[in-house]
């Protein structure tokens, strides 16, 4: 029978007999060869020593070789199922090792009959073995519960060829058998062992054998199906083992070009899955991830440089402004702002500005600290593709956002031009009438400046003189819908793009995710602005408490406000492990784990934390609102315009507040469960706070026990006011997905192997490699598999 060919498309479930297994590994996201080889583990055991019976230590693990004196099965009454308990000694092995030969038993449990008996032939009497396993102690004997096993063949067919896996041939013998001598089982068995995420239907031994055994079946080896069967062996330096490596280098193909390499000294792709999943040695499996880690990092760079080239390449409508006698709407704008523009805001427009005079689309990242001015910076670039005859889009990722920059945009562009600059708003809770009107204002193609919500991404959104899409707070997109926004006008042209965050990304992590785009700084804070005072409290601390809420009342009596911010909308909402409303906080998988998770109290909501300081003397005649996800919208804007007029100077909310909020008055803010938030997030709510000038206070209540991580964690945010700071300590607690939002995910969650903050050196190395490559080779016509490879990694992935 020839053998059916196998790929890294080819479907688990056309290899794996075990349904079980194939329904497992599915939940693990495995349901193609390719899947299988990139689950990598996430660290490897330690080498397995040998040593005889006689050497044995409790609770360590041990290999040794041994014959089969006894074996029996034995149902068992009390409960159904089977038990296999084997004796074995090990005289010849023991001396090899000048020990005196010592018997030890080996047992398995099973409600599986057919498994008890295979286990009972492979353990048949007079059978040489390797055994694997942690020895204990039981009734005075020595035994191994569920040890791995590995036949040896019997000196009388040693010399005949066996293969991992297959039946030996002479007709006297029809039995399988794993190796053909004492020193190829030791040799397997004594390897280091890779260790992965398992489940209780799956355990990590189980998940290793699989991934070991497909890559058995993709190199050519007809070994029976590893979900029934133990680990199919990998051979040595014999000529098989030489077959083995062609095949399997030939059906996964290499993705590096040779020339790299070669030059930083890398494994074939091939041989760096197996060096990762069936390891010889521990350092052939950290030089196997190294390598897979470099091709993630040269695959991600090598697509963002395409992208960025391929966008370069579009036409753009060029906005050139008259600014030659200061005459132009920027610098009319810039001269009527109250307050002078940073050298920063200066040098960041100046850039936009050359960017989208060119007849090719910008692709600008403006990064800014909370509070440095980024909404001024973009509505000089909209103002200058409105004084060219073009419209601007703002996108902002909340209504109440949307609506602020409605509003602050129609202030600050006041009497600048006559007739005054049209500013559409477009969001999805609007009344049909009024949405209807401002698409229609948007299709018309008149200049002027169009805010919307994620109704932008419609497919009824139409702008029909599109130059310019201002995206707020990028983290909160993903990057199809980025792209989508890009492919909106009609006329084939692409508009340029100013992508804006105040999550301070590192350097680095900008570069990986954000590759594409130029970026731009803003590290000054706009004069006036005092440092927040941040301060951690225990939630069990009564006094402390007390004096906060005394505080708070105070500053609401000299005509300020505050901000009480908890996770959890009410008792009916998510706990936070998902499915949680677009507002509710991702709660940080890394401030607690899961043994710990079972002990913490209940998360605050809003509707407990609001009906319970209602009732403190310290709020006794004051206002309280409270601001959720759930609610509609002309209900925000009005919460939102009572809290801002001092009607209701409390404002009790989930992290809907987050971003871009911004009530000149506010000068406190609370956050509850502080210690179960991300570093950046709790930096944005902080970001709220004082931006009218005056003394403003941040207090993170916490339950977090003294000493824990979560404890340290928030000792960063009190210690810092510098947001690449708290990005860098965020980004190493926790690692970029988390940092940037799962929405951020669809181009990068290819990325398995690469750390943002550690690798920070070969995300540089690979993009000036990229760089290279691409210039000889823009469209990787000569790169085949890089080109594929580049293909798959800018596909949003099939599984969720």
């Amino acid at each position: 029978m020839g053998r059916m060919s196998i790929s890294l498309d080819t479907p688990i479930n056309s290899l794996l007999s075990n349904k079980r297994r194939v329904s497992a590994l599915k939940s693990f996201g495995i349901v193609s060869v390719g899947d299988a080889l990139t689950y990598y583990p996430f660290r490897v055991g330690d080498p397995v020593p040998p040593r005889a019976i006689r050497e044995a230590r409790p609770a360590e693990a041990m290999a040794f070789a041994a014959v089969v004196t006894q074996s029996r099965v034995i149902p068992m009454n009390a409960r159904r199922g089977y038990r296999l308990e084997a004796v074995v000694e090990d005289s010849a092995f023991a001396a090899t090792r000048r020990m005196p030969a010592g018997m030890a038993r080996l047992v398995f449990f099973s409600n599986r009959r057919n498994y008890v008996d295979w286990m009972a032939m492979r353990l048949a009497t007079g059978t040489q073995v390797i055994v694997s396993g942690i020895p204990s102690e039981y009734m005075g004997q020595l035994q191994f519960t569920h040890p791995d096993i590995v036949t040896v063949a019997p000196a009388e067919i040693q010399s005949v060829d066996v293969q991992p896996g297959a039946a030996t041939q002479p007709q006297a013998h029809t039995k399988h058998y794993d190796v053909s001598s004492v020193k190829e089982g030791l040799d397997h068995v004594c390897r280091p062992r890779p260790v992965y995420h398992a489940s209780a239907r799956l355990s990590s031994d189980r998940i290793h054998e699989t991934i070991v055994g497909i890559l058995n079946m993709v190199g050519g080896r007809e070994a029976a199906d590893p979900s029934s069967v133990g680990t199919p062996l990998q051979g040595f330096e014999t000529e098989d083992e030489q077959r083995f490596a062609a095949a399997l280098a030939e059906a996964i193909p290499d993705i590096l070009p040779e020339t790299i390499r070669a030059e930083r000294g890398l494994m074939h792709r091939a041989e760096a899955f197996r060096a990762i999943h069936d390891p010889i040695s521990v350092e052939a499996f950290h030089k196997g991830i190294s390598t897979l880690r470099y091709e993630e990092a040269f695959i991600c760079q090598t697509a963002l440089l395409q992208a960025r080239n391929a966008s370069g390449a579009t036409p753009a409508h060029p906005c050139v402004s008259d600014e030659e006698q200061g005459e132009g709407l920027v610098s009319r704008f810039i001269a009527s702002l109250p307050f002078q523009l940073t050298e920063g805001q200066r040098q960041v427009i100046d850039s936009i500005r050359g960017d989208m005079a060119k007849n090719h689309p910008m692709q600008r990242l403006l990064q800014g600290e909370v509070g440095s001015g980024k909404t001024v910076v973009a509505l000089a670039a909209m103002l200058q593709a409105v004084e060219a005859g073009y419209q601007a889009v703002l996108v902002a990722p909340t209504l109440v956002l949307a609506e602020q920059h409605a509003e602050t945009i129609r202030s600050m562009t006041q009497g600048l031009e006559s007739p005054q600059i049209p500013v559409t708003l477009i969001t999805g809770g609007m009344k049909l009438a009024a949405r209807r009107k401002a698409h229609a204002m948007a299709a018309s193609g008149e200049p002027g400046i169009i805010i919307a919500t994620h109704a932008a991404f419609s497919s009824t959104f139409q702008a029909s003189n599109l130059a310019l899409v201002v995206i707020d707070e990028q983290h909160r997109f993903g990057v199809e819908q980025r792209e989508s926004l890009q492919s909106k006008p009609v006329d084939g042209s692409t508009p340029h793009m100013l992508v804006m965050t105040a999550t301070p990304i590192p350097r680095t992590a900008a570069m990986t995710w954000f590759g594409d785009l130029d970026i731009s700084w803003l590290t000054e804070l706009p004069g006036g602005r005092k440092p927040i005072r941040t301060f951690v409290i225990n939630e069990d601390d009564g006094r402390t408490m007390a004096s906060m809420f005394s505080h708070i009342r105070a500053r609401i009596d000299a005509g300020e406000r505050a901000y009480i911010v908890c996770v959890r909308i009410d008792d009916t909402s998510n706990d936070g492990k998902g499915g949680t409303t677009d507002d509710e906080a991702t709660l940080d998988p890394y401030a607690v784990g899961d043994d710990e998770e079972q002990a913490r109290p209940p998360l605050h909501t809003v509707a407990e934390i609001a009906e319970r300081l209602q009732k403190l003397p310290q709020f006794q005649g004051i206002g309280f609102a409270t601001l959720t996800g759930r609610d509609k919208d002309e209900v925000k804007t009005q919460v939102m315009a009572d809290f801002a007029a001092g009607k209701t100077p409390v404002l009790v909310s989930t992290t809907v507040i987050e971003v871009g909020v911004d009530v000149k008055q506010a000068s406190c803010i609370v956050i509850f469960d502080a210690d179960r938030y991300g570093l950046s997030q709790l930096h944005q709510l902080r970001g709220r706070v004082g931006r009218g000038g005056t003394n403003s206070w941040a207090f993170l209540v916490s339950r977090a026990e003294a000493g824990s991580p979560a404890e340290a964690r928030l000792q960063v945010i009190h210690d810092s006011l510098d947001g690449a700071q708290i990005a860098q300590a965020d980004l190493e607690f926790r690692g970029a997905g988390d940092v940037l939002g799962d929405t951020q995910s669809g181009m990068r969650s290819s990325l398995k192997l690469l750390r943002v903050v550690q690798d920070a050196d070969i995300i540089v190395d690979a993009r000036s490699h990229a760089e290279q490559l691409l210039a000889a080779d823009p469209q990787l016509e000569g790169d085949k598999q890089l080109a594929g490879a580049v293909l798959d990694f800018t596909r949003p992935t099939r599984h969720s």
